[in-house]
């Protein structure tokens, strides 16, 4: 590709409300243009980038065994009333209807369009076990997108479904998409880790993450540095910090604490380190008979995981933060000073892992201006009703397989993998015949991964002041030749066509830069763009036989003899 012949729109300054790395550097580059809020033109540039991740996700997933197919972005309201996900979904499902007044969705994901083609198409288990996957526009009416592509409403993504005689054999299939992911973000070239994850609103029983390490990610990854131990913080589970519970030495003590509502202000004005006070958090789940409120306890250094939370019986079925007149109906007083100890009604309490084996802790006499100090569970207060893992991990935290300390780093979830089981195809009577002709649910399993989302995430990971640093697999061109002093020298034009057809002639994705800008202009598009390999051409190194090349993680260019530079380029873009 010739420069004058594509399209090349660099910009100097960033959209006023690009407030993250990539979609800074994307606009600059001339890769994206924002069209609406959350959804955008992906221009040449950008495009090439797209259709590079794209081939490498076909590629892996053809080589799984995965069969590709379409599926439309419009798809009836009817299927998924039938899984019940039409009620279930809130407003980022974006329905419209057409001009027969029925009801249609802008699809987010397939689960529903795909099962209706298996429970169609598939009726023995000699068809079994199938995998279908498809790359496709997706739609999600985000409240608030934001951060370029890495939080759209319209985005790229590729989706499989694997469909099984039993869980075993849906197992495997899992295990084989794991393993096709594991080998498409290696040969993108990213530093990533698969983490345990929760299932989230596809449901299902078995769930990775695959995310992509950048100190901007969304995310908060927890892992073992001495095991293979990694789980997203909303499903890493955290064992108590002590094993047993130590004998009480302090008498129930009722304390001023004026003005400290808050563990830090209360562990100050105490002279206490913080890990012996206990934080009360209050939920409340909705009933029929009405709200029944729970107590949830934690040490004043943890935060609540809600996630976990949300799996305990009683607020599986859904919970909110109650409010400070339920708050006050059962505690007697506001937020701040809430404890235990002497509730006005009968609260559900749970007490953390950590908090169950705690002693002579202080927590809120549910009076202003008071705490108590020297509970003690079992002298002061019952046992707790419930005991269970409700907490974040935090850094230095055991690690649950026993192999060391846990450690946290960032990351961008950019694919992740689910166990499935029949939630699906059990809604949507998608049943095959056994060998004694008798009907069963199909198994399943459905695999993602944000195409568009990679773009931003492999910037937000490789980027510099001068601009993006893209790995060789998906830059949008692998080489760029510079050369300085096109419109004035024959012998430069000469040189550099002739290495650029060599280049070509080795299969090298590479761009010739003909426009005949100003060496400062040309070197600062292209470390922009973020080309990895540059050769620069130019009178004076061609007097010497000699040009220079350099890679952009490179701290300086090398001067190269003309006639081995071709072959340099070649070895080092192979390896």
């Amino acid at each position: 590709m010739r420069a004058s012949q594509f399209f090349i729109v660099t910009l100097k300054e960033p959209p006023a409300d690009a407030e993250v790395v990539s979609h800074r550097l994307m606009t600059r580059a001339g890769m994206i243009r924002k069209l609406a809020g959350g959804i955008y033109s992906y221009l040449p540039m950008g495009l090439r980038v797209i259709r590079k991740i794209e081939a490498i996700i076909r590629d892996e997933m053809n080589r799984a065994g995965a069969i590709e197919l379409l599926m439309p972005v419009v798809q009836p309201a009817e299927l998924w009333q039938e899984t019940g996900r039409w009620d279930r979904m809130g407003p980022e499902l974006l329905r419209v209807k057409d001009r027969h007044d029925r009801d249609f969705i802008i699809q987010p994901t397939s689960e529903e369009v795909i099962t209706d083609i298996a429970r169609s198409e598939i009726h023995s288990y000699r068809q079994l076990p199938k995998n279908f996957y498809h790359i496709q526009t997706k739609f999600r009416d985000e409240r608030r997108p934001r951060f370029g592509l890495m939080r759209g409403r319209e985005f790229t993504m590729k989706d499989a479904y694997s469909f099984d005689r039993d869980e075993v054999g849906a197992e495997k299939s899992y295990q084989a998409m794991y393993a096709a992911y594991v080998k498409i973000f290696e040969r993108l070239g990213l530093k990533f880790r698969a983490v345990r994850a929760d299932t989230g609103a596809i449901g299902g029983s078995l769930s990775h993450e695959f995310q992509v390490i950048a100190d901007t990610g969304e995310d908060l990854l927890v892992y073992c540095p001495e095991s293979d131990y990694a789980a997203n913080i909303e499903l890493a589970e955290a064992l108590p910090l002590a094993a047993v519970r130590p004998a009480p030495t302090l008498a129930l003590q009722k304390v001023a604490t004026p003005n400290a509502s808050r563990c830090e202000e209360v562990a100050k004005l105490l002279g206490i380190p913080l890990e012996r006070t206990v934080k009360s958090i209050v939920l409340a789940a909705d009933t029929p008979l009405g709200p029944e409120i729970w107590l949830l306890l934690v040490r004043g250094d943890h935060e609540l995981n809600e996630t976990k939370a949300g799996k305990l019986p009683g607020l599986d079925k859904g919970f909110r933060f109650a409010s400070e007149a339920e708050i006050i109906d059962h505690f007697g007083c506001p937020p701040g000073y809430l404890g235990p100890l002497n509730t006005k009604k009968p609260v559900r309490v749970v007490a953390d892992r950590t908090v169950a084996n705690m002693s002579d802790f202080v927590s809120g006499a549910n009076e202003i201006g008071f705490h108590v100090q020297g509970i003690h569970w079992g002298r002061d207060l019952p046992e707790p009703e419930v005991v269970a893992d409700v907490r974040n991990v935090v850094a230095g935290d055991p690690s649950p397989d026993g192999k060391g300390q846990l450690a946290l780093q960032r990351g961008i979830e950019v694919g992740h993998v689910f166990f499935l089981g029949t939630r699906y195809s059990a809604a949507m009577n998608c049943t095959y015949l056994d060998e004694t002709g008798k009907p069963r649910p199909m198994v399943m399993g459905c695999y993602g991964i944000g195409v568009t989302r990679l773009v931003g995430a492999a910037i937000e990971q490789n980027h510099d002041g001068k601009g993006i640093v893209w790995p060789d697999a998906i830059a949008p061109f692998v080489v760029v030749i510079c050369p300085v002093g096109w419109g004035k020298s024959e012998e430069v034009r000469r040189a550099a066509t002739v290495l650029y057809q060599q280049l070509l002639r080795s299969g090298i994705d590479v761009i010739l830069d003909d426009r005949d800008e100003r060496p400062g202009v040309m070197f600062a598009d292209w470390e922009l763009i973020g080309v990895p390999h540059r050769i620069t051409i130019g009178e004076r190194g061609l007097k010497e036989g000699a040009a220079e090349y350099g890679h952009r993680r490179d701290a300086g260019a090398a001067r190269v003899p003309l006639d081995e530079v071709a072959a340099r380029v070649c070895q080092r873009v192979c390896a």
